[in-house]
Parts: structure tokens; sequence; C-alpha cells
């Protein structure tokens, strides 16, 4: 179970200011345990320390490096349970798919390590004229300096981790700022950091109000922010952040094409969870379901049975797989856009059914694509389903949307698949899979309104470093 209270970190110590952050059993929607809550002052001082600390960073040897990453990851090994436990308690999520995400955590942590001895660079020839004969060069990645990383409510260890682990492996000072409804497993982490060798000073986890973390996204020392959430948020914080690097991951509204000819039943099991795991709290879950109007009825039909037979409840039971949205006023939202949706035509297929913070498996079909339900992220457990006569249509409407982050394709044609890859606005394409598919090495990361830049360990460290140049002159006689 959760601690009574819990400090925040900075510049790598524990300091137990005040027990201000009330966080949430999200089910039961009691108060779970204490945090302490920083101020503007804090973070500035969190950036002065992350400024004063990039040097002995940026000096770190590779091996040190991954020795730091080595250790978190053995002592998440060690600590599982706990960080499951915590995760299913502050976020709602299903004890099983908690264990899941503990799984990832490690990985990240892991992969990271691995990455931290392999960033490299190469010998780029400079005689390809008589002009520079003399000259050869090399070129390497460096660290880009301090970082600033906001993370969100629906993976707070794993996404904590995309930011973290990559920032150690390149040798970045960071502060990061983790949700406030979801702040521990980014606590239990600093508090494993802080074990290791990493400059103590390079380090600072803090929760706070979003207008106090400002002096983190203004402050001309930090080289890069990086902010997985909304996407009024994200490109609010790319006005307010001057010259620095920008990553942002800003969600979507993914869309899932069922070609014919596939296995349904496969399809419709793996729809099922793209769609619905973690409530539909995703910003790759599936929420356009495009099926071939040879399939349509068939697929229908299995997307519903499963859709039925889903259990909503206690999500430290070990049989419940629907746990509560954030909040209540989460579900109330998207209460709201299913009702407008049925009021300008749409048909519920299953679902429809609000119980608090809890809300049941819904599918609809029949909808207008102007509404919310179609068009916006909706971030709950809701999915639409529409007929098409030809893939190329298919891909036109799953284009149709400001956003552009991953999309899932069923096909069984090989040219399809690659039409796929080639045609759709997307950052990802998955195959004969769900949209909601991530392997922690891989780029992850959108297109349109669905963000800049990458994540995938190797791919954040390349958004961390910069590339430096040599140029070496062999003059005559030399």
């Amino acid at each position: 179970m959760l601690k009574e209270s819990y400090p925040y970190y900075l510049a790598g110590r524990p300091i137990a200011a005040n027990r201000d952050l009330v966080v949430t059993n999200k089910f039961t929607g009691q108060p779970a345990t204490r945090v302490a809550l920083a101020g503007a002052e804090v973070v500035r001082q969190a950036v002065d320390a992350a400024s004063a600390a990039f040097e002995s960073c940026r000096r770190l040897k590779s091996f040190q490096r991954q020795r730091v990453l080595a250790h978190v990851a053995g002592r998440i090994e060690q600590r599982a349970g706990e960080l499951a436990t915590a995760l299913a308690i502050e976020a709602g999520k299903p004890i099983r798919d908690a264990r899941g995400e503990v799984t990832r955590l490690l990985d990240t942590f892991r992969i990271a390590a691995e990455e931290s001895v392999r960033i490299g660079g190469e010998v780029l020839p400079l005689d390809i004229s008589a002009r520079t004969a003399a000259y050869e060069s090399f070129w390497r990645r460096f660290p880009i300096g301090p970082c600033a990383f906001i993370t969100p409510f629906n993976f707070p260890l794993n996404l904590v981790a995309h930011k973290v682990a990559p920032a150690i492996a390149a040798g970045c000072p960071f502060v990061l700022k983790p949700a406030s409804r979801t702040p521990i497993g980014a606590l239990i982490v600093a508090e494993l950091l802080a074990e290791t060798e990493w400059p103590k000073d390079a380090f600072s986890v803090l929760p706070c109000v979003p207008d106090d973390f400002d002096p983190a996204i203004r402050d001309e020392r930090i080289k890069l922010l990086s902010f997985t959430g909304s996407p009024a948020v994200g490109w609010a914080l790319k006005a307010r952040a001057g010259r620095k690097k920008i990553a942002l991951e800003l969600g979507g509204n993914a869309a899932c094409i069922v070609d014919r000819g596939v296995d349904l039943e496969y399809a419709a099991d793996r729809i099922t969870i793209g769609a619905f795991y973690q409530s539909g709290q995703s910003c790759i879950s599936v929420q356009r379901v495009l099926a071939h109007r040879d399939i349509y009825d068939a697929l229908r039909t299995r997307l519903v049975e499963r859709a039925e037979k889903l259990k909503a409840g206690d999500p430290l039971q070990e049989d419940t797989f629907l746990g509560p949205l954030i909040d209540e006023m989460e579900a109330r939202r998207v209460e709201t856009w299913v009702a407008d949706a049925v009021a300008a035509g749409a048909r519920v297929l299953c679902g429809g059914r609000r119980d608090g913070a809890l809300y049941a498996a819904t599918y609809l079909e029949n909808v207008d694509p102007g509404q919310k339900i179609s068009c916006q992220e909706v971030f709950g457990p809701v999915a639409t389903i529409e007929p098409f006569d030809d893939f190329a249509s298919a891909v036109r409407v799953a284009n149709e949307s400001r956003f552009g982050l991953q999309a899932g394709v069923f096909t069984r044609d090989i040219e399809r698949a690659f039409a796929a890859y080639h045609d759709l606005d997307v950052g990802g394409v998955v195959i004969n899979d769900v949209p909601s598919m991530r392997v922690d090495n891989m780029p992850y990361g959108g297109v349109k309104e669905s963000g800049l830049g990458r994540e995938g360990v190797r791919f954040a460290i390349e958004e961390m470093t910069e590339v430096k140049l040599l140029v070496i002159n062999h003059p005559p006689g030399g």
C-alpha cells in the first residue's frame, strides 16, 4: 500500500516541505496519500541546480551512466509489486495492466542502459573535390544540456521513464513535473535514482501546479522541453518556451482499418484491447474502426460481444478489465460527448452507461464525423465503427483528422499494407495489429496536431543531444 506521505525531490534530495497535495484512490475517490507540493521558487532552485550540474553530468563516462541506469532497473525489479499497487491506486489502472506498465518501466531503463554506451558518430570524408583534398572530419553527439519534462496521468511510470532514462543515458540533468493526480511512481523512481552516482543536483522531481513550473519552461538555461499531454497545453507551452528545443507528444484519435479476408476473431480480440485497455485513456487507443463492408456485420457482432463481457470495477481485483477514468468529471465529459453524438443520429451498439467515474465499454455507429466523439480525442472507453467499400477510401477517411499519431491496419494484401504505410498521415503504421501497440525501443511520435519529435529510447537520446563536428586540415608538409 501507499505510504502516509511522500516528499518531493529537489536537487536529488527528498524534501518533506508540506503535505499539500492530496492523491486520491481513483476507484473510491477517497484520499490515499499526501505529497509535498513544490512552488515556483522551488522550481527556480531546481533549474539553478540542474544548470550547475551539467558540467559534471556531461563528463560522466558511458559506463558510469550505464551503471546508474542498471541500478535503477534492478531496484525497479525488486520493488515491482509496490510500484504496481501504487499505480492501481493512484491511476485506477487494473492491477494486471499495472504490472504490465511496471514491466515496460523496467524495459525502458534496461534499453537506456544499453544505449548509453552506443551514442556514437562517424567519420565524414571531406575530400569530395580538389579544394578539400587535405580535409577530413568526424562528428559525434554531445548532451544538449539541462532538460525540463512534463508527464501525464495515464502512464505515470512508463512516460516518466521515456524522458528520464534517455536523459541519464545522454548525460543531461533534468527537472521533472509529474502529473499532480499520479505523482507517486515518479517519486519512487526519484528515490531509486538518489541511490546512484548520478550527480545529486542533476535531478529534481517536483509535483506542482502548472503555473508554478513556468520558470523551467521559460528559463533559457533549459535546452529542451519535453511534454506529453493535451494539444491545447502542448502548443501553448511551445509558444512560451523561447528558443529551446521542443518535443511534444499530444495525442490522437487513432483509426484502425480492417480489410476483408482477415481473421476476424483475431482482429476483434486485438481491437477490444486496443479500444478499451486502460478505459481508453491512451493517446493511441482505437477510436475509429473502419471495416470493409463485406465483413462489417460479422466484425461488428464480434466486437460488441467482446465489449459486453468486459468487467468494470475495482482496479485491485484480478478480473477487472475496465477501471475508473481518472475522475468523475472526465467520465461525465465522455457521457456528454456520447449523448451529443446520439442526438445527431448515432446509434449505441453497446455500453453508453456511466457509474460514477466508471464508463462502460461503448461502440457507436452512424456517427457524424463532425461530432467530438469522432473528430477529437475521446480519452475514454468509446469507439466508432463505420464501413468502407474500397481500401483507398478507408485511408482517406483515416486521414480526415487533425491528429496523426499511429494507425492500425488488418490486411493480408501486401500491396495494401505498403499503400497504408506510404499514404497514412501518421507517425507509425501497425500492420495486423492495433495502433495501441507500442514497444519501448521503437520511434514513437506523431505529425499534424499529434506533436513534434520522437520518443523511444534511442530516438529520445537523439532529441537530447546535439551533433558536433570536428574538421581537421592536413596542410602540405604537415
